[in-house]
């Protein structure tokens, strides 16, 4: 440990009573008739997006839009913790033996305004989702579908593949996915068929949703919940303890530290949750070289980085995605560290003491933290790593076209998703512009696999390829972290974009 990063730590915890000390000041209690309304509230703090939220559920990128999408609508299909799925809107869903022709009976449920939930509703969101003009975060997973070919009557949709697709139902379950009545392009006050009904929202600012009791589930427990937003994370850890909110959404490890020492709230903590990644440009230079990527991949010290920069929330990673799901391959060996290999290919590639920018932001609570360590163990290896910090708002969408080496982290997700959208050649979110026609041949002959076991062995094959040139240097994957009031029950540990996350239909208020 560096004695900066010493610093660092203490200044933490002075920090998160700063923070919570400005937001009382701004006023979080009471409005729109608040707490003191006699009506029991659930208060859930997320990082938001500012100024540019919408509740439309197909464009939402963030956490925080996921979340409110899940309490206002309904999507077809869901994820267990593992990724596999499971139906909401679905009551059944088969394929033919082809693979192209998808057969899904919806069950009886209704929209807010009372209307039913119909196969055109839900045929027509998937039309929308999939034209590029409506820049859907899910469109390349409907790229495939005929939608001159597919049909849809009354209860019953008939969805029509390009091509053999066996693992087409993980799209169905995906965030951004939600369905909203057919024809809705406003959605200023946004009717939807979830478990709460639209109540305020301004961008930027507050969301306040009130029950349902007529969802086909039951309903909730709580009169109203209230979306917080605070992108600040010691702010959230700040307004949890202080009894602002009753939820605190992605704590980092030194603040979970803080939780467990305090009377009145607990954790819920979810391992395997969050892949954290370096992904470097192998199209540009530096790392057009490939012996480059190997040094950077093996001066990684990732059991170092689980210690420290996550305070021992998380287990190493293997330079793949997905650990512990289905599909990915567990008879890998560990990365080993190995710096007198990593210079030597330095050496070789007459790259000594070579400049590299890492991009980081405060996206992640933990990459401040871990960027100087990663630097000071590049410079093990002779690689000036310098961490260049950007906006955690633009974070994301600046990486995309901007940098050779960034910080990025992707929640759970089923892992042919993942390979599909960010390893096949040419996919939106490919951003280490990785190309192997062996892996993209491997994915397709997977997906249009019948047979459970083989369709798995093809796709650990297309990861084994992967792994030693994709340029995704997997470090680790963090825990996933949320705080809440005791007060709050009905909430259990899940990983995020499962059904089970962010479940606050179920919660209990006393």
């Amino acid at each position: 440990m560096t004695s900066s990063f010493g610093r660092r730590r203490l200044l933490y915890g002075a920090g998160a009573a700063a923070a919570a000390t400005t937001l009382a000041a701004c006023g979080l209690g009471g409005e729109d008739g608040g707490p003191d309304s006699g009506r029991s509230r659930l208060r859930a703090a997320f990082s938001a997006g500012g100024s540019q939220e919408t509740l439309d559920p197909h464009t939402v990128p963030l956490f925080i839009d996921q979340a409110r999408a899940k309490a206002l609508y309904d999507s077809v299909l869901t994820y267990k913790d593992d990724m596999s799925v499971q139906g909401r809107l679905a009551e059944s869903w088969e394929s033919d033996r082809s693979g192209t022709r998808w057969h899904i009976h919806l069950r009886e449920a209704r929209f807010h305004d009372g209307r039913p939930v119909t196969a055109a509703d839900v045929l027509w969101n998937y039309c929308r989702i999939a034209d590029p003009a409506t820049v859907a975060v899910s469109q390349q997973l409907f790229a495939a579908v005929d939608f001159e070919a597919s049909r849809a009557q009354g209860r019953d949709l008939t969805l029509v593949l390009k091509d053999p697709d066996f693992e087409f139902p993980t799209a169905l379950g995906a965030p951004g996915t939600e369905i909203v009545p057919a024809g809705t392009t406003d959605f200023t006050r946004p009717i939807g068929s979830g478990p709460f009904r639209y109540g305020s929202f301004r961008p930027g600012g507050n969301a306040l949703f009130t029950a349902w009791r007529d969802h086909w589930s039951g309903g909730p427990h709580m009169d109203e919940l209230e979306f917080v937003p605070v992108n600040d994370e010691r702010a959230r850890l700040g307004a949890l303890l202080s009894g602002q909110v009753h939820y605190a959404h992605d704590l980092s490890g030194a603040s979970a530290a803080q939780v467990t020492r305090r009377k009145g709230v607990s954790l819920l903590q979810t391992r395997l949750s969050t892949m954290q990644a370096i992904l470097l440009r192998l199209n540009r230079a530096p790392f057009d070289d490939h012996r480059l990527v190997e040094a950077f991949t093996l001066g990684l010290d990732r059991k170092a980085l689980v210690e420290v920069a996550l305070s021992g929330r998380g287990t190493p990673g293997n330079d793949l995605f997905g650990m512990g799901l289905h599909g990915y391959p567990d008879s890998l060996p560990p990365r080993q560290r190995d710096v007198d290999r990593a210079r030597a290919l330095l050496k070789e590639a007459g790259a000594e003491g070579l400049a590299v920018p890492l991009e980081t932001s405060d996206a992640d609570p933990s990459w401040r933290n871990a960027s100087s360590l990663i630097a000071d163990q590049l410079s093990d290896i002779g690689l000036k790593v310098t961490p260049h910090t950007r906006s955690a708002g633009t974070y994301f969408g600046e990486i995309k076209t901007k940098g050779v080496a960034a910080q990025s982290r992707t929640a759970t997700l089923p892992v042919i998703t993942h390979l599909r959208s960010r390893l096949v050649t040419g996919a939106s979110d490919n951003l280490t512009g990785y190309r192997s026609k062996p892996f993209d041949r491997l994915i397709a002959q997977a997906t249009g696999t019948r047979d459970d076991a083989v369709r798995l062995e093809l796709l650990a094959r297309a990861q084994r390829l992967a792994r030693e040139d994709d340029g995704q240097l997997v470090w680790a994957f963090s825990d996933w972290i949320v705080g809440h009031a005791d007060s709050v029950g009905g909430l259990r540990a899940a990983p995020p974009n499962s059904c089970d996350w962010a479940r606050f239909d179920r919660a209990r208020l006393s």
